[in-house]
C-alpha cells in the first residue's frame, strides 16, 4: 500500500512539472489579478515595466527601418511578444527575442500565430501600448532651406523627447521605488535627472496640462496628460521664482518639444516657492491610467522610467531663448499634423 502511495504521489508531481513546463516559464511567473472589473467594464489594475534599454532600441530601430516597406513591423508588438515569452523581465537574450520575432513577420508569420501560445501576450501588448503609444510615428519638423528660410518636412521615428533640453547635461540612476519619508513613509514614485538649476524641461509628448501649481511634496509641479489619455506626465521640483514657461496655462494643449519649465529644488515644505530639496533636480514620473478611477486614488499605477529616460536621449529638444519673452523655446517646431502649424 505504501509502495502504490509513493508511486501515485511521483507521479502527480510529474504531471504537474511536465504541465508548467508546457505553459512555459515565463508564464508562471506572472501574478495573478491584472484586471479590475466593475459594473460596466474591465482594466488593467497592476503594470511592471522592466523593458531594458537595449530591447526597445532594438524594437525601435526595426520598426523604423520597416518604414514603407511592405512588412511594416510595430515596435511594441516585438516588446510585448519579449515580455510575454520571459514573464515581464527582459535579459539579455530578450533582444535576440526581439530580432527573432521580428523575422518571423517578415518571413510571413502574423503576430496572432506567433503568439497563440503565449497566455499574457494580449496583456503585455495594452499594457506597452499605454506606456508607449505616443512615442513613434509619422511626424513634421521645420528644416532649414539653402536660402535661409525654413520649410516642412515629413518623418517617421522616435517623436517622444527626452524631458531635459539639447545641450544641457544631467545624470540619473535608478532610484524608482526608494524610500522617501517626508510627509509620511513612501516608495518613489519617478526617476530624479539631476541637472543644474534653470535648465530648460522639455515637454515629453504633446498633451494637455492639467495640473500646474505648488504641490508641498513636489514643490513647482506640472502635470501634462497625454492625448489618448493614457500617460500622464510629472515634472516636479521646478525653479523657485520662475518655475513655468509663462506661455502655458492649465487646460492649454502643449506641443512634444516645447519648454515647459526650469528645473530648481523647490518642494517638501507647505509653503510656497521653498527650496526644500538638497540638490537641483528634475522628479521625472510618469502614470498610466486605465480607467479614470485610477488618477488619484490608492491603486495608481506609476512606472519605472529610468530605462525610457535613456531611450530618450536619442531624441533631445533643441531649445533657444526668445529675447523678447525671455523664455526658451523650441528652435524647429515638430506637428502632429501638416495642419497644424
Amino acid at each position: 500500500m505504501m509502495l502504490k502511495r509513493t508511486i501515485c504521489c511521483t507521479v502527480c508531481v510529474c504531471l504537474i512539472i511536465c504541465a508548467l513546463l508546457a505553459r512555459g516559464i515565463g508564464e508562471t511567473s506572472l501574478p495573478g489579478g491584472l484586471y479590475t472589473t466593475t459594473e460596466d467594464r474591465t482594466f488593467i489594475k497592476w503594470v511592471d515595466f522592466h523593458a531594458s534599454y537595449e530591447a526597445m532600441s532594438c524594437a525601435l530601430e526595426l520598426d523604423i527601418q520597416s518604414y514603407e516597406q511592405d512588412v511594416r513591423i510595430n515596435w511594441i508588438d516585438l516588446l510585448a511578444y519579449a515580455a510575454a515569452k520571459n514573464g515581464g523581465s527582459f535579459p539579455s537574450s530578450a533582444v535576440s527575442d526581439v530580432r527573432s520575432c521580428a523575422q518571423a513577420l517578415k518571413d510571413g508569420k502574423t503576430m496572432e500565430e506567433l503568439t497563440q501560445n503565449l497566455k499574457y501576450y494580449d496583456y503585455y501588448s495594452e499594457a506597452y501600448t499605454a506606456i508607449l503609444g505616443g512615442f513613434v510615428g509619422e511626424y513634421y519638423t521645420e528644416v532649414d532651406c539653402e536660402n535661409g528660410d525654413r520649410r516642412i518636412e515629413k518623418r517617421y521615428g522616435l517623436k517622444a523627447f527626452l524631458p531635459i533640453a539639447y545641450q544641457y547635461s544631467f545624470s540619473h540612476y535608478d532610484d524608482f521605488g526608494a524610500s522617501r519619508s517626508y510627509g509620511y513613509n513612501r516608495a518613489h514614485q519617478g526617476n530624479d535627472l539631476m541637472a543644474a538649476v534653470g535648465t530648460p524641461v522639455v515637454c515629453v509628448e504633446t498633451g494637455i496640462v492639467e495640473e500646474m501649481g505648488w504641490n508641498r511634496f513636489g514643490g513647482w509641479r506640472i502635470g501634462i496628460r497625454s492625448l489618448d489619455s493614457k500617460r500622464y506626465y510629472y515634472y516636479a521640483h521646478l525653479q523657485k521664482g520662475h518655475p513655468f514657461n509663462n506661455m502655458l496655462s492649465i487646460g492649454q494643449q502643449v506641443q512634444g518639444g516645447e519648454v515647459i519649465g526650469y528645473v530648481g529644488m523647490t518642494g517638501y515644505s507647505s509653503t510656497e516657492d521653498v527650496n526644500g530639496m538638497n540638490v537641483p533636480h528634475l522628479h521625472f514620473g510618469l502614470q498610466l491610467i486605465f480607467d479614470e478611477s485610477q488618477k488619484e486614488s490608492e491603486t495608481e499605477i506609476w512606472i519605472d522610467v529610468y530605462h525610457l529616460v535613456d531611450l530618450l536621449r536619442k531624441n533631445p529638444s533643441l531649445v533657444v531663448k526668445n529675447e523678447q519673452t525671455g523664455e526658451y523655446e523650441k528652435k524647429y517646431k515638430v506637428y502632429d499634423s501638416p495642419g497644424q502649424r
